[in-house]
């Protein structure tokens, strides 16, 4: 058994070697339905448990092609181990921007997040249409709504659901919202009820410019980052994130190239057959 034990981790090790040298390769796109007509990139961490320095962060980033009509047709994952300055993650997200500008020159890119301002300094180098998050706006703004009305439920629907609307299909929404928040009045000032209204009033405040929706529902350009949250999820948190799991920097950053490379639609495919062509040609591969 322990024999076998060892054979699995090193094989294990081997492709996780194996993905690392082939990270920074060019892939191919598979032939899509429609013509591309934008691209959304987005980034955004999660926190995973190290065996030294505790709690850290771990970033996903996705590129997402959409036709004129808005359906996403191929997403490319991208993941890292927590890092400091996340170097090696922006190295490799840069590099597959590159690679897809260079094969859609034409298309229309979006940079889609949270409010995190790290996000928007790497984003605006790369896109250029920057859009905040509808779903993290909205959360804002729902809890404005039972501070405006703290005892009518359905005019807390009523309210919310109009301003919601505006933001999507009316040019100035954001900035005629944030001036109706900073001139409300409390029926109840609590502490809590003050506080969420506040806390509105500057996220929309900070973000206002990243909140022409008006702009994306019309030429059917995305407007979450659902995507990127989803790639957190499945690539980080539901491998290394278990109960009681902690992990060495080198063995998280093997799974999540592996898992970031098999999610990416065909990829799994092309890395493999690479690796037979280079094998067949007695080409030195470095993890063996």
């Amino acid at each position: 058994k322990q024999w076998y034990q060892r054979r699995v981790r090193d094989l294990s090790d081997a492709v996780g070697f194996l993905v690392e040298d082939h990270v920074y390769e060019e892939y191919e796109i598979p032939e899509l339905d429609q013509p591309v007509s934008s691209i959304a990139i987005g980034l955004d961490g999660t926190c995973m448990l190290l065996c030294e320095g505790g709690w850290r962060e771990a970033m996903c980033g996705t590129i997402s092609l959409y036709d004129s009509s808005g359906h996403r047709q191929y997403t490319i994952y991208t993941a890292a181990a927590p890092e400091y300055g996340k170097s090696s993650f922006l190295g490799h997200l840069e590099q597959e921007i590159r690679c897809i500008k260079d094969r859609f020159p034409n298309a229309h890119y979006i940079g889609i997040a949270d409010g995190a301002k790290s996000n928007w300094c790497f984003l605006k180098k790369h896109t250029e249409y920057q859009t905040l998050d509808f779903f993290h706006v909205s959360e804002y703004i729902g809890a404005v709504s039972h501070a405006l009305f703290p005892d009518d439920e359905k005019q807390q629907e009523l309210w919310l659901e109009d301003r919601l609307h505006r933001l999507k299909h009316k040019k100035g929404a954001a900035t005629r919202l944030l001036r109706e928040l900073e001139a409300a009045d409390l029926p109840k000032k609590t502490t809590a009820y003050v506080e969420k209204l506040y806390k509105a009033i500057t996220y929309i405040k900070n973000n206002h410019t990243l909140m022409r929706y008006y702009q994306s529902v019309n030429k059917n350009w995305p407007i979450g980052s659902g995507v990127t949250e989803a790639a957190c999820k499945t690539l980080v948190k539901q491998r290394l994130c278990g109960a009681g799991m902690r992990w060495k920097h080198q063995s998280a950053a093997m799974i999540l190239g592996i898992r970031a490379l098999s999610q990416t639609k065909e990829r799994w495919e092309q890395f493999w057959n690479r690796f037979m062509a280079e094998d067949k040609a007695n080409i030195p591969v470095s993890a063996f």
